[in-house]
């Protein structure tokens, strides 16, 4: 498994390097505790899949201003001789802790933790929100569609309409360690071996004067794993003709895997099309369905028994349609080993090193967490383990195929009502007394 090229250092707002200035200008260069989390999850929505870890590390590892991004900076004329040498010669050679990707997590509870010198905690903020926010928020959307939909099989169709190639990306990678069997982005199979999937376009068949013939010229040269898009003119008499071309395929070696159905009433015309597949013969044949697919579409065709075998599905995951973003931040939770807490009204903090412990109950699901100080002990399993070392990772990077493993391990120990999706439901993240009394620490200090 690989990782994105390194984006340009560049990629980060104004105002960390206008801090970085001020601290170098002072010498504020003490070790700092930064730490990335969600405040709140919005109106039905439950729980959350942390994603993003291995982008984060690949970011922090490789994070280098060239020559010429230097020279840019120099050319700006904003900054003094301190900041660009620093920015010239910068290696993180900080500590990182995380919850390992695939895990599910609810807010307040820290996905990442950075302990570094304050100038380099400060300067990786905005990126590496970037990263863990979005795939974080598509891992979760994604989650919820795999929750919906047991036993489909699922594809990110996103890549066009996602907000970018790097969005489109991610989203591959990061609804396939939810769950999903695989993505329509060819990249997201060269640099994450994510398995890509595809059919053809309407505009296939309209290049041919005959639709029979614009499917037969697709198998034969597609051979393998033949997906059929039936609903260009008229989607039953699409389902018809591939009951009279599949002996004449079949006789040449070449088996039709399945049907696809972009269009219309979904579920009534997947009944329809199944009836005639399976009179003509076809009954292995499988019916894919694509076209405003999210999680309540996909509740809705499981309860009502729809014949659909698998979903592709695009806009609703890659732009998380009904929640586009999370209410996350980075912050900063200890400095010169003195606890810090953000006090703005709607948006405190808790103060310190922070851990979180797991309770799973007889049945072998999640019975609740504990959030408190990293010093503290609490029963249950402790999520936040160190991931790099001195700007070192302390593992070889997970692979996607153990990450998944973890994710549909969490998946299957959520409370039902989370796994059922219901709207209303909720988790218990409890607030341990070391950490209330580290705030009340930090409120002192902040009177004083």
């Amino acid at each position: 498994m690989t990782s994105l090229p390194p984006a340009s250092p560049l990629t980060t707002d104004l105002y960390e390097l206008n801090m970085i200035q001020a601290y170098l200008d002072r010498g504020e260069d003490k070790e700092a505790v930064f730490e990335f989390f969600v405040r709140r999850l919005p109106p039905r929505r439950g729980f959350m899949l942390a994603a993003g870890l291995e982008d984060a590390l690949t970011y922090l590892e490789t994070l280098r201003f060239s020559a010429a991004e230097i020279a840019w900076l120099k050319s700006t004329k904003r900054f003094r001789g301190n900041l660009i040498d620093f920015l010239e010669n910068f290696r993180f050679t900080g500590d990182v802790h995380a919850m390992p990707e695939g895990t599910a997590c609810f807010p307040n509870e820290p996905l990442l933790r950075i302990t570094a010198p304050l100038p380099q905690a400060q300067l990786v903020e905005t990126r590496l929100i970037n990263i863990l926010h979005y795939q974080t928020l598509i891992a979760s959307k994604a989650a919820r569609m795999v929750l919906a939909a047991p036993g489909k099989v699922l594809s990110d169709f996103g890549l066009r309409t996602a907000h970018g190639a790097e969005a489109g990306l991610y989203s591959a990678r990061a609804s396939y360690l939810a769950g999903f069997a695989g993505a329509a982005n060819v990249l997201a199979g060269e640099r994450y071996g994510v398995p890509i999937v595809g059919t053809m376009a309407h505009s296939f068949v309209q290049v041919h004067d005959n639709e029979m013939q614009a499917f037969e010229d697709f198998a034969r040269a597609r051979p393998d794993g033949v997906i059929l898009l039936i609903d260009t003119y008229n989607t039953e008499a699409g389902a018809r003709k591939v009951v009279q071309l599949a002996p004449r395929l079949k006789a040449d070696g070449i088996a039709i895997r399945g049907v696809r159905i972009d269009s219309g009433d979904l579920a009534a015309s997947a009944r329809k099309v199944r009836a005639i597949l399976d009179a003509g013969g076809l009954k292995d044949v499988i019916i894919l369905v694509s076209g405003g697919i999210n999680e309540d579409v996909l509740q809705t065709m499981m309860r009502e028994g729809a014949p659909i075998d698998g979903f592709g599905i695009g806009v609703n995951l890659a732009a998380s349609v009904d929640v586009p973003a999370f209410d996350c931040a980075y912050k900063l939770q200890e400095y010169a080993g003195k606890p810090k807490r953000k006090l703005s009204e709607g948006k405190a903090t808790w103060p310190g090193r922070k851990q979180v412990w797991r309770a799973y109950g007889t049945d072998g699901r999640m019975a609740g967490d504990i959030l408190s100080v990293q010093s503290d002990r609490q029963p249950g399993e402790a999520l936040i383990v160190p991931v790099m070392r001195g700007g070192k990772r302390v593992a070889a990077p997970e692979t996607l195929a153990t990450i998944r493993e973890r994710g549909a391990r969490d998946l299957a120990r959520l409370p039902e009502p989370l796994r059922k999706l219901e709207p209303d439901a909720s988790y218990p993240v409890t607030v341990a007394d070391a950490l209330k009394a580290l705030a009340a620490e930090a409120d002192r200090s902040t009177r004083g």
